[in-house]
């Protein structure tokens, strides 16, 4: 019989500044329920994103766009309700802050209600004063820069970004001025999804909030993961993914043993029967 793990102190956004200051890693894992969020919270992980990913990997969706807040909001207070001892951070889906600062404000103060610890949005200059905004009420707030889903359509897809020099949307040196405008309109840590290795590498240099990475290499403070990619759920394999596990196959196999016992009369047994 195993022992049960330690609690855990409770992650704080403070305490993401802290890890920056000390060079310590900070992980992230992308989770969408209360089962799956107890699993990873007890495996340790510093940070949990109800992502916006659920459109593709939950709702079978092309890209993030079509997920609502409702939606987001469903998500996040599922996740809350596992108590994780992680930083729970909720994902504002597309159309749920652009139009307005105010908006932003009232979507991200909706997450909050629902048991999110700081919010997550997509942008970088144009975004700033959204940012300001949100944490001039003391929600705190998660950039997200490079490949950001959200902007799937203007980007021709799920491409790398900062390849090319250039101010433009996508280029290397708006990218640098992204990171510092996020920076400095106060959010707690940024995601840095989707550029090169190096050009991460000298964001998080220049940045004193931890750079979470995916797809941008391992020079990132920290690292983001869809929990389906790392359990092997998922039969898409990426670039910047890992499958730590094959639960597909298991999760077929052990499908087709039940169909099978069901079929052969052979499930239930008397054992698993009341009498």
């Amino acid at each position: 019989m195993t022992n049960p793990p330690p609690e855990r102190k409770k992650i704080t956004v403070p305490d993401l500044a802290r890890m920056k200051a000390l060079e310590e890693r900070i992980s992230m894992i992308t989770a969408y329920d209360a089962t799956f969020a107890r699993l990873v919270d007890l495996a340790g992980v510093d940070m949990i994103l109800v992502g916006d990913s659920v459109g593709m990997v939950v709702q079978g969706e092309a890209n993030t766009i079509p997920v609502e807040l409702d939606e987001m909001a469903y998500h996040v207070r599922l996740v809350a309700r596992s108590r994780p001892a992680a930083l729970i951070v909720g994902d504002l889906p597309f159309g749920s802050y652009q139009v307005s600062p105010q908006q932003a404000v009232e979507s991200s103060i909706r997450l909050m209600k629902e048991g999110a610890e700081c919010v997550k949005l997509e942008g970088g200059v144009v975004m700033a004063e959204t940012i300001q905004a949100i944490t001039r009420v003391d929600i705190p707030v998660v950039g997200h820069i490079g490949l950001t889903p959200q902007s799937y359509h203007r980007m021709g897809g799920h491409k790398v970004q900062g390849k090319k020099s250039g101010f433009e949307a996508g280029g290397r040196e708006r990218l640098l001025e992204d990171a510092h405008a996020v920076e400095q309109a106060g959010a707690c840590a940024i995601v840095v999804e989707g550029v090169p290795r190096e050009l991460a590498k000298e964001i998080t240099r220049k940045l004193s909030i931890p750079t979470i990475g995916i797809g941008a290499g391992p020079d990132c403070d920290g690292q983001v993961l869809v929990l389906h990619d790392v359990l092997g759920l998922s039969d898409m394999t990426l670039k910047f993914t890992k499958h730590y596990a094959d639960l597909r196959t298991r999760a077929i196999e052990a499908t087709e043993a039940y169909v099978r016992e069901v079929r052969d009369g052979l499930w239930p047994d008397d054992e698993h029967s009341f009498h």
